[in-house]
């Protein structure tokens, strides 16, 4: 199947928004039919895991899923040169992935309705498959995923997206899973927890907290809907009904002219910030760690800042293993991702910066204006560029604000506070030397590679609906 023909059955799809209350009821009733049990308990209590005092991490007894490592960091990156914390050591690459098919003439994607520990709301929409390769090589002793065959099994004609992505860089030490996007012709039976949505309609759920999970959110970033002529995009604007800002939105998407800087110039000036810095990690064991303690129940920072590490013990009753236990990250307070917007030669421009995060393969990746996760980000305004005009932002000038939370499998209950805003004259075309300008074009052009735009910049992405 030929690029543009791919494009354009991800753009009639995201263009598609119909029947979103029939689907809010549908979560509802999945919220209903499962019985969801999540305990904190001691590190002791945790079943199959343990701190393991040679190597000096918390690790499940097959030494499969994942570790609490410790960690040392030196870097000249940043204002804090050196520091240690917990990480989630996670090296398989897992599938987060989408079965497509055409239905009615429009591309619709097979969702599952899934119960994360984590998750604030118990069900969340998440990809058709969403598994570690511990799971799906069922190290825990289950069922085997859902659905698995269809990835494995299919062939290239069928794969429309398929991308290495990063997950969270500064919780995670160099993770990564793979995003990827199938079509299928053929009838799919389909399972009680999962239901056919079209791409529109997932993004506009993602108007409303907590209902779209993040891994479904980092899939839909990569989608590619190509580059159009203005006048064709001004036909799809027209013929879909779009609202003034949404249709700011797909020019910017979909118009790969007149852009501020170049791609050239862009991966100039990020290659330039990672050639200039260092970065290096050591593991340490979680008890050498400086400013941090392990108590019967948590390892935690002294002066109980950034996020700790706790025991939960589970019962889901409609996972492939229905009870188990696991450690978790439980974050100290809300953070905020938020992308500042101005329109520039015409087309709306995302203030993108360069991130630090210790986890990062590469250093630095983009990210959104303002992403702060590590503090009340409400004390932080005069140290932040761009915080405070966000937080005072006018509500005509907000195109989204909602909670998101973050990945419900190792994250206890964290949720984000995400923001569009999308700003006129009063912010200038000049940037903090970090920073630059990108259309949500050139934004598209970086995702289709590994560990250049993060997962925060990438869910709001996401979220962006055309209507």
């Amino acid at each position: 199947m030929n690029k543009s023909k791919i494009n354009y059955k991800f753009l009639k799809s995201a263009l598609d928004t119909t029947d979103i209350g029939k689907v809010i009821s549908w979560i509802n009733q999945q919220n209903n039919a499962v019985n969801v049990s999540v305990q904190k308990v001691p590190f002791s209590k945790l079943r199959k895991w343990h701190l393991d005092a040679k190597l000096g991490n918390l690790r499940h007894e097959s030494g499969q899923f994942f570790s609490i490592d410790g960690i040392r960091i030196n870097t000249t990156m940043g204002n804090i040169k050196s520091w240690d914390q917990p990480i989630i050591n996670q090296p398989e690459v897992g599938y987060l992935g989408f079965i497509t098919k055409e239905i009615n003439g429009v591309l619709q994607f097979l969702v599952q309705a899934k119960i994360e520990p984590g998750n604030v709301n118990c069900v969340q929409l998440s990809p058709t498959l969403q598994a570690t390769r511990s799971n799906y090589k069922q190290i825990h002793g289950g069922k085997k995923p859902p659905y698995l065959d269809y990835f494995q099994n299919a062939d290239k004609s069928q794969i429309l997206l398929d991308q290495l992505q990063s997950e969270q860089g500064g919780r995670f030490l160099k993770k990564r899973n793979r995003n990827i996007i199938i079509q299928v012709n053929e009838e799919v039976p389909l399972l009680e927890n999962y239901i056919w949505l079209t791409l529109g309609q997932l993004k506009s759920l993602m108007q409303t907290e907590n209902l779209v999970n993040m891994d479904t959110r980092t899939v839909i970033s990569g989608i590619p809907m190509g580059s159009f002529d203005p006048q064709i995009i001004d036909i799809y604007g027209f013929l879909g009904n779009l609202s003034f800002n949404g249709n700011r939105m797909l020019k910017s998407a979909l118009d790969s002219s007149d852009s501020f800087n170049s791609i050239e110039q862009i991966i100039t000036f990020i290659t330039e910030i990672k050639s200039g810095n260092s970065l290096d990690i050591v593991k340490i064991p979680l008890i050498d760690m400086n400013g941090w303690q392990i108590t019967d129940t948590e390892i935690k920072r002294i002066d109980n800042r950034f996020f700790k590490i706790i025991g939960v013990d589970v019962e889901i009753s409609n996972r492939e293993v229905a009870s188990w236990s696991q450690p978790m990250v439980e974050p100290a307070q809300e953070g905020l991702c938020a992308f500042v917007c101005k329109e520039i030669n015409e087309k709306l421009h995302f203030a993108v910066q360069t991130k630090f995060e210790c986890g990062n393969y590469d250093i630095v990746e983009f990210a959104p204006t303002v992403q702060t996760l590590t503090g009340d980000y409400r004390l932080q305004k005069a140290s932040i560029p761009f915080l405070e005009y966000l937080l005072s932002a006018p509500r005509e000038k907000i195109y989204l604000d909602t909670n998101q939370s973050e990945e419900g499998g190792r994250f206890y209950k964290e949720q984000n506070r995400n923001m569009i805003v999308i700003a006129g004259d009063e912010i200038p075309i000049e940037l903090p030397e970090n920073f630059i300008w990108m259309t949500l074009s050139q934004l598209a052009i970086f995702i289709k590679y590994n560990n250049y735009l993060n997962i925060q910049a990438r869910n709001l992405i996401a979220s962006i609906t055309f209507k």
